[in-house]
């Protein structure tokens, strides 16, 4: 079964205590966390003291993504706010090895995720350290973006390059009820999905419209 991780970037920040508890309520799988820090993208969003306050209010995996420049240094921020998956950028990561051992190290799960014109093959020597993998349909910063059709192809390139490894592929940007059969057909496990969900504030319906239309091949 798919896994549905609705993007806390769309929701409400006046009210997120509500927002992830109706999230929870209405089916969602995990809870993905948009970190941004106006450097590696062009926007910011939150730091883990938000995270920290969020963590006792939810049960759903938090599903950190860190789009920053220096990952390194804000992991064990993100270890402590009770994060669940850890995952960094490629093309912002020097030091991948490192960085995967202290997510590791603190018992979490590490994913690494890659830019629209990031290669899969940049994947081939990690794959046997990394628990996620995450392809951005959109180039990351903003919500809202209109999917990226050849990301497809991409998520059919690391699900052959997994072979029989226990990674999920999780896609990223623009997923809504038109694309996500194909992303599913490709190898997706996970959709992270921020209007498709938060549309008209009917979120168990919308959680529930997702994963029809990503069993319709």
């Amino acid at each position: 079964m798919v896994l549905i991780a609705p993007s806390l970037l769309s929701a409400d920040f006046s009210n997120l205590k509500k927002e992830i508890e109706e999230l929870e309520k209405a089916g969602a799988d995990w809870l993905h966390l948009d970190v941004m820090d106006g450097h590696f993208v062009p926007n910011l969003t939150f730091g883990p003291m938000l995270v920290k306050s969020l963590r006792p209010h939810s049960k759903l995996v938090f599903d950190t993504h860190l789009m920053v420049e220096n990952p390194l240094n804000m992991i064990p921020w993100f270890i402590n706010s009770g994060a669940d998956n850890i995952t960094i950028h490629y093309e912002a990561c020097k030091h991948l090895d490192k960085a995967f051992d202290m997510i590791h190290s603190a018992g979490l799960k590490a994913g690494i995720s890659l830019n629209p014109a990031t290669p899969a093959k940049v994947l081939e020597y990690c794959l046997d350290k990394i628990d996620l993998i995450l392809v951005m349909s959109v180039n990351p910063g903003f919500g809202g973006q209109k999917f990226i059709p050849s990301q497809v192809q991409k998520i059919a390139e690391i699900k052959k390059m997994i072979g029989e490894r226990n990674i999920k592929i999780a896609v990223d940007g623009g997923i809504n009820q038109e694309n996500v059969a194909e992303c599913v057909a490709a190898g997706a496990d996970v959709l992270v999905a921020g209007t498709a969900v938060f549309a008209n504030k009917e979120y168990e319906k919308n959680i529930k419209l997702l994963k029809k239309s990503s069993k319709e091949n």
